[in-house]
């Protein structure tokens, strides 16, 4: 897209904005903004639904900007409600038409979008990643940019990033898909429907370990921080914005959303996920009715089942271990007598006494705790030992770090290593760090089956991904 097209959208932009404005269609009140938000009891969140804003996960809504919102909300004292909107254009004059208090759109806002908003702290660093394929086209230098097309949406940061390459790489072309989002752009690359797109990199790590085949090529221009933007008029809003994001306690929610949606994607492994993505289609479809069969009976996701036994043993039922753990579940022969499991290289068996295990250890980790925070202590337990997660939790505890959220908990189990610690631990030295990679891979895992399920479904010939893009 050339400049004159996109100056003729934001101009419209500008104008629907100042209709709204003079006409007051359902425009809040700027002497009162605060106190009407907090009259009706609600806050409004204008945002996508993707990995790294807003989606329903298996314990009910999720997305780092969702869950950083309903922060805010409590703060306030009131409920959040999500309003789905795509565009960013679409976002702002819904924003300027009083339809949402706030917008989390997941990535930078660009000069032109900041100057029709109030935004809010930055809290978030990302960058604008050039995003090819292995195999497909080699991208060295910026120069080397000139000979694709780059294929992107159009979040107004990102059009920025490229019209200021352009000026020095004249030969810079792109073009903006309004109808699919940042996630299906990678896919097509994936799939080799497109050679490059631009995507934010948080949106890449998100996605990265679904298609591991995916190369990040190039980053363009600075890192920008994510922010909220509120409408100008809600002064009292923003001020409130403003006070939240200065405290202690927001900036400790913010390392723990950090932690929670993106740590466990750093130990990324190509080649590894490339070959569980194939074993998704090879193996599982084998032994996927016993895992779903013993998650019924204990009451479990069978695909938290599955990647659990994945990382076990890589659903090879004769798996065995130096330590003497074996089977598809890699059962000590204590556990497996204690779930009583004669032999261990049974494959059924195996799993339901480890889906049995996990469920014992689930009912075991304190109640208070919420989900996911329980089920993924749970399978810390499963790796380290009940009395070792205990311990942690007190550790957590002492240090002055939330004991019943995984963020707490998995932030002082590599100390379990250290003797300053655990000398005064009643369990002692655990190989905490073991744990923390274990759960962060089995998340891995999890999250890729989902998907991976899918296109295997929708193509059980090829499985080579979705059919081929035709073009906008």
């Amino acid at each position: 897209m050339r400049d004159g097209k996109l100056q003729k959208i934001w101009c419209c932009l500008v104008g629907l904005c100042g209709f709204l404005v003079i006409s007051g269609c359902n425009s809040p009140l700027t002497q009162n903004d605060l106190e009407a938000l907090l009259s009706r009891g609600e806050l409004v969140l204008i945002t996508r639904n993707n990995s790294a804003c807003y989606y329903e996960g298996p314990h009910g809504p999720a997305g780092f900007e969702h869950d950083l919102a309903k922060a805010f909300a409590e703060y306030l004292g009131v409920g959040l409600r999500i309003e789905i909107i795509e565009e960013e254009v679409e976002m702002i004059a819904a924003l300027r038409a009083g339809k949402g208090d706030i917008i989390a759109p997941g990535v930078p806002f660009g000069s032109q979008s900041a100057r029709l908003l109030s935004l809010g702290p930055g809290y978030l660093e990302v960058e604008q990643q050039v995003v090819g394929r292995r195999g497909g086209p080699e991208i060295q230098n910026r120069k080397a940019l000139e000979a694709y097309t780059l294929w992107t949406t159009g979040s107004s940061a990102r059009i920025e990033y490229l019209e200021e390459l352009r000026r020095s790489y004249p030969g810079v072309s792109w073009q903006i898909l309004t109808a699919y989002s940042d996630e299906d752009l990678l896919q097509m690359v994936w799939n080799r429907s497109l050679p490059l797109t631009v995507v934010d990199s948080n949106i890449m790590s998100m996605n990265h370990h679904y298609y591991p085949e995916l190369k990040i090529m190039l980053t363009l221009g600075h890192p920008l921080k994510l922010t909220w933007a509120t409408d100008q008029r809600n002064r009292r809003l923003k001020q409130a914005l403003f006070t939240w994001f200065d405290r202690k306690e927001t900036r400790d929610t913010i390392k723990g959303l950090v932690e929670h949606y993106y740590s466990h994607l750093e130990s990324f492994d190509y080649v590894d996920l490339t070959r569980y993505r194939r074993r998704i289609k090879v193996r599982l479809p084998k032994y996927r009715p016993y895992f779903e069969a013993a998650a019924k009976k204990y009451k479990l996701d069978w695909k938290l089942v599955a990647a659990l036994a994945y990382q076990e043993s890589h659903w090879n039922p004769k798996a065995e271990s130096y330590t003497g753990v074996r089977g598809m579940m890699m059962l000590t022969r204590d556990t497996a007598a204690s779930m009583d499991l004669e032999n261990r290289m049974d494959v059924e068996s195996s799993i339901f006494a480890g889906a049995r295990y996990l469920a014992r250890l689930h009912r075991l980790v304190s109640k208070t705790i919420p989900e996911p925070d329980r089920t993924l202590m749970a399978l810390a337990a499963y790796n380290i030992g009940f009395g070792h997660l205990q311990d942690a939790r007190i550790l957590a505890r002492r240090l002055g770090k939330p004991e019943n959220s995984w963020h707490g908990v998995r932030s002082v189990f590599p100390l379990l290593q250290q003797k300053k610690y655990y000398s005064t631990l009643d369990h002692r030295y655990a190989r905490g760090n073991e744990a923390v990679m274990y759960v962060d891979r089995i998340r891995t895992y999890y999250k890729m089956l989902r998907p991976n399920l899918d296109l295997i479904a929708s193509d059980p010939a090829t499985h080579d991904g979705p059919p081929v893009f035709k073009g906008p």
